[in-house]
């Protein structure tokens, strides 16, 4: 009998009830729909970080290479045959920094830019990074360069070697790359044990050097001081 009332209810309701499943389904739909479009949002905005990330990327090897390039110049500028030998290895390099560092105000804009330098162009505004003031130090320590005089080409060398080490230290902080292996799960038990087994083979090579090359400087070695050209 209960059933039976609770039928002839629902049949003289039936529009009241359609009304409410009706609205219930729609909430459970609007729901997952959001639930969805939040995971759409957070999917779109990984995907252009690591697009950005990518040409960040590109931008730092770039870099690295030509601040090797320039380290190397000056330790080897006494080596150059003639002047006009090396002013064109020097013109080349510093045409590379040059667009390096234009390139990478696309990466790493200006800092402050409403409070300094407003009169200049929109990208120069402001205060540089230090990602890019190190490439500006290499830009102007190449600049300086000679054949003879000035800062040994060792001293030169280990100025510019400085500034690539800042400038690796602030592109790794801008791709931040333990948070992507975290994003994609590297760090697995089998990942952890290769990585072990690698630190030891670094150690074990380490320590072939240390006796092929007894005395060699290991890990950031000491920069020489500032002192008249010598011979080399």
């Amino acid at each position: 009998m209960a059933t039976d009332n609770i039928w002839q209810m629902l049949t003289d309701n039936v529009g009241t009830v359609v009304t409410v499943v009706s609205a219930i389904a729609a909430v459970i739909g609007a729901l997952a729909s959001r639930a969805e479009t939040r995971k759409q949002r957070q999917l779109r905005t990984e995907q252009l970080r690591q697009t950005i990330d990518s040409s960040s990327l590109d931008w730092g090897n770039a870099a690295i290479d030509t601040l090797a390039r320039a380290a190397m110049l000056a330790r080897t500028r006494h080596f150059h045959g003639n002047e006009g030998s090396f002013q064109t290895a020097k013109a080349a390099t510093l045409v590379n920094l040059t667009g390096l560092i234009d390139r990478g105000r696309m990466f790493f804009p200006n800092l402050d830019e409403h409070k300094k330098g407003t009169e200049k162009d929109g990208a120069y505004r402001g205060s540089r990074p230090p990602i890019l003031d190190a490439m500006v130090w290499v830009h102007c320590e190449t600049a300086a360069l000679t054949r003879e005089g000035g800062p040994t080409g060792d001293n030169s060398g280990a100025f510019i070697d400085d500034c690539r080490r800042l400038v690796v230290s602030e592109l790794q902080a801008h791709l931040d790359p333990r948070r992507l292996n975290q994003v994609v799960g590297r760090y697995d038990g089998q990942t952890r044990t290769h990585q072990q087994q690698a630190i030891e083979r670094a150690d074990s090579l380490r320590q072939q050097l240390l006796t092929r090359r007894p005395g060699v400087a290991i890990d950031n070695p000491t920069r020489q001081p500032e002192q008249p050209e010598t011979v080399q």
